[in-house]
């Protein structure tokens, strides 16, 4: 059961376990920019070292920290990427959880190029890794022997990217947006739902948001029927200040802790 909690918070992913956190993991070491061969980037609210960080609830227990970074803006296959990264720690005695999920998006497409997983769970290691082709629409795992090219779509997005993704896109309430852009073409259509506005308080602060639901066709949180809710700051920023979602077996909570804006937006 914390297995599946953790694999589908990554569009997203959160862990459960219980209250100690870990150190954090190497990925989140000083951001760099790097001047990259492709000179057309796509308007972003983002930019290179912004971080977020999150206290991580089951019901009312602590169980933990997430964090969402954007590492840098990097060179990937001759094209300038961003390079973000999402993580979960937490845990105690019985059961300790250290994930990390990156991704890295063409900067003027706004498609996946690379997207790596690296599970640490209950004692238990797992990498897989994926590099993607939009312009060939296929992906290769990386980390799966033998190598093979798998079907994609032309403008991919993995777990990942889709949280940055959805901050580019404009959100009307009452409005359902359809997209046939996750990776893996049996779990399209990804659709997200702009369900209302109101204000939210979390540790970082008192904010107005605009509340989405997303939907996945994958089992967990943001499966048709995980009715889990993200609370998006109504602002040009659109940063993620609450998730909230309603399990079979309890509410798995995300709360903004702290914002940090890119020094070079």
């Amino acid at each position: 059961m914390k297995r599946a909690i953790v694999s589908h918070l990554a569009l997203l992913t959160v862990a459960t376990a219980t209250s100690s956190v870990a150190q954090t993991p190497p990925v989140s070491a000083a951001p760099q920019t790097v001047v990259a061969t492709t000179a057309k980037r796509a308007k972003v609210p983002f930019g290179a070292g912004e971080r977020m960080e999150y206290d991580v609830r089951f019901g009312a227990l602590r169980v933990g920290s997430a964090h969402m970074e954007v590492v840098s803006l990097d060179n990937l296959r001759g094209r300038a990427v961003w390079h973000t990264a999402f993580w979960v720690q937490g845990g105690n005695f019985l059961y300790r959880v250290n994930d990390v999920y990156e991704s890295w998006m063409d900067a003027e497409s706004l498609s996946s190029l690379r997207f790596v997983q690296e599970l640490e769970e209950g004692g238990k290691e797992i990498e897989r890794r994926f590099e993607i082709y939009p312009e060939r629409a296929i992906f290769v795992q990386t980390s799966k022997k033998p190598n093979k090219e798998e079907k994609s779509v032309t403008q991919p997005l993995d777990d990942g990217s889709f949280l940055y993704f959805i901050r580019t896109i404009p959100l009307v309430v009452g409005q359902t947006y359809s997209f046939d852009r996750y990776f893996r073409p049996d779990r399209n259509p990804v659709r997200i739902t702009v369900l209302r506005k109101e204000k939210v308080k979390v540790p970082a602060g008192t904010f107005d948001a605009i509340v989405v639901q997303p939907m996945i066709k994958t089992k967990g949180i943001f499966s048709e029927n995980g009715h889990a809710e993200i609370w998006l700051s109504d602002d040009d920023r659109r940063i993620m200040l609450q998730l909230k979602s309603k399990l079979s077996f309890g509410s798995l909570n995300l709360y903004l802790k702290s914002y940090v804006p890119s020094p070079n937006p």
